[in-house]
């Protein structure tokens, strides 16, 4: 969860959920879907649906009240009929969980009623093995966001989000073991209720919220266009693969030395798409230099090939891909690391971001000084002598700059499924600085 600084009051739900939509972006990689609670989540999350192109649903909460003080939650009941009491609330209150048998059997009528309403019958979403990002708009104490979010827990999904444009520094904390994700606009010291945060806080009718969803239930994300490619550097001939999501806002190339068909690899680069770039994987070593293993003798002269052949790509990537009439980011992985920052260095005025995974990057030696584009390093978390060797070059590299260890990949196994973090920290820095 980080915060940052917006502009307040929102306008609308509206607006809220398009600010939303850059933030939860890069978690939306695994089949996702946006699931809202109504009433107020519904706008939100319908924003946040058209903009990221994922079909939006919803899952019906009702919040449970304290008798003769209903504007009080101290509870909620999800669509499955699980209860979920804030029991430190009660014991503060000195209130029973019996004192409030009629108003959950209020609030389940209620709930039924708006399931058919909202679905007309219909199944509930499938969230298991998903990508699941739950929006409201806002939490005051953050009782019914708990209980959506334990609701979908119990379906397994791959990924659990909540995603609220403002939220009391309580629930912010309240939730944090709820979700895998908490992404929050802005958390004010002065919090007291959501629509406070808001200039216009209509409350939608129900038809308007059924036609929302039968509007967005069924969107799916843009196509994407793939095509092999092959870029000349000097004498030689580079395989890459250029895939172009339907809406592209950047490019990144990746990288690679003959790991182009990585499970992986495309795993992180998928990720690197659904945040809205488009992605080249380029391999830097030939398949004729693979199968004789003619290479370079030393690092540094290596490196400096495969950075020169990683430039050629740059130019050629910027002259053939439209997303690419900005500077582009860089994901270098093992031998391509080094070569991902000299690269960075020597066509600084063309590349404003760069990610690495693996690999010796104090290999980029007289190069690092004239690095200006911020740098994450990814790096497994058993890996001690490549911390201390990254340190070592970040230490000289005058841009923003970030070690994250990615536990689990160490254990990988070919299975991209255990890429998602090293996925989604890419894809977040890319989206932060491209």
């Amino acid at each position: 969860m980080n915060p940052v600084p917006v502009s307040l009051p929102f306008a609308d739900r509206a607006e809220a959920g398009r600010r939303l939509a850059d933030r939860v972006r890069a978690l939306a990689v695994t089949d996702p879907i946006v699931v809202a609670l109504p009433h107020g989540g519904i706008a939100v999350g319908a924003e946040l649906a058209r903009r990221l192109r994922l079909p939006l649903d919803v899952l019906v909460v009702r919040e449970i009240g304290l008798p003769g003080h209903p504007e009080l939650g101290v509870g909620a009941i999800a669509e499955d009929g699980r209860v979920c009491f804030d029991d430190a609330i009660l014991a503060r209150l000195g209130v029973p969980r019996e004192r409030f048998a009629a108003t959950v059997a209020a609030e389940q009528a209620e709930l039924a009623r708006r399931l058919e309403v909202y679905r007309a019958g219909g199944p509930a979403p499938r969230l298991t093995g998903r990508d699941v990002i739950v929006v409201d708009d806002g939490a005051a104490t953050g009782g019914t966001a708990r209980a959506a979010l334990r609701m979908a827990r119990r379906q397994k999904p791959a990924r659990l989000v909540l995603a609220v444009p403002v939220a009391s520094p309580a629930a912010v904390e309240g939730l944090r073991s709820e979700a895998d994700h908490l992404v929050v606009l802005t958390v004010p010291e002065n919090f007291r209720a959501v629509r406070e945060w808001y200039r216009d806080f209509g409350r939608p009718a129900d038809e308007q919220v059924s036609a929302v969803l039968s509007e967005l239930r069924d969107l799916g994300p843009g196509t994407e266009s793939e095509r092999a490619v092959r870029v000349r550097a000097r004498d030689v001939h580079l395989d890459g693969d250029l895939v172009m999501p339907s809406t592209a806002r950047g490019a990144v190339v990746f990288a690679l030395g003959r790991e182009r068909a990585s499970p992986r690899l495309r795993a992180v680069a998928a990720a690197v798409r659904q945040a809205g770039h488009a992605t080249l994987l380029l391999d830097l070593v030939t398949e004729e230099e693979a199968r004789l293993e003619e290479e370079p003798a030393g690092e540094g002269p290596r490196t400096a090939l495969l950075a020169e052949r990683l430039e050629a790509a740059v130019r050629w990537l910027r002259r053939a891909a439209a997303p690419a009439s900005r500077p582009v980011g860089l994901f270098g992985a093992d031998a391509g690391s080094a070569a991902a920052l000299v690269a960075a260095a020597n066509r600084a005025e063309d590349i404003a971001a760069v990610v690495t995974y693996g690999g010796r990057i104090d290999l980029a030696g007289t190069a690092l000084p004239g690095v200006r584009a911020p740098t994450l390093v990814l790096l497994e978390s058993g890996e001690s002598f490549l911390r201390e060797l990254a340190e070592w070059a970040l230490g000289r590299i005058g841009a923003p700059h970030e070690i994250r260890a990615v536990p689990g990949t160490e254990r990988l196994l070919g299975r991209p499924g255990e890429w998602r973090e090293a996925g989604t920290a890419a894809a977040e820095w890319f989206g932060r600085h491209l």
